[in-house]
């Protein structure tokens, strides 16, 4: 039964001309990346985990190779500009949960396209008694807020890469 569903989702994929991020990704980098990072100075122990990821996404999703500065093709640049954290819920006056709001900034100044984004992205975490612990949730509800940001990046690159794409086969259309 699940081979079948598998089978069937996959022709419903394939039939109705779905193609992954990394295809449209193309028509906005094409060729090799340089990151930079710029990090809030309050918080620099988060550049090293941004740029690891932004590496990691011009690898995996973006199909891509990096490259040094002097010679990349196209460059992103993230910003990272802080976060801030809001309690959302209490237990006997003590904050047991909060919303962490993390402000980036994108860059692209690509051979194919230039844009810049800014992205707040959310997450909410629960918060233990222990101070120890606290600082470590905290830290790891910036990293996933970065990891939310970046897939925000990634979508919208990928929707300018299908804008692109169907730029591209109007004008193909007109000439034919």
């Amino acid at each position: 039964m699940k081979k079948i569903l598998l089978t069937l989702s996959f022709l419903l994929l394939v039939s109705c001309g779905y193609k992954p991020s990394a295809h449209y990704i193309k028509n906005v980098i094409d060729g090799s990346v340089y990151v930079s990072i710029i990090v809030d100075a309050k918080e620099p122990e988060n550049a090293a985990y941004i740029k690891e990821a932004l590496h990691q996404m011009v690898l995996t999703r973006f199909k891509g190779s990096l490259a040094s500065k002097e010679t990349a093709q196209n460059f992103i640049i993230a910003s990272y500009e802080g976060t801030s954290f809001t309690p959302i819920s209490y237990t006997n006056g003590y904050i047991t949960r909060y919303r962490a709001e993390i402000k980036m900034e994108f860059e692209l100044k690509g051979v194919k396209m230039n844009f810049k984004r800014k992205i707040d992205a959310e997450v909410e975490e629960n918060i233990n008694a222990s101070s120890r612990l606290s600082s470590a949730l905290r830290i790891e509800a910036i990293k996933r807020g970065m990891a939310k940001a970046l897939d925000q990046f990634l979508a919208y690159a990928s929707t300018n890469g299908v804008l692109v794409q169907e730029r591209l086969d109007a004008e193909a259309n007109v000439t034919n």
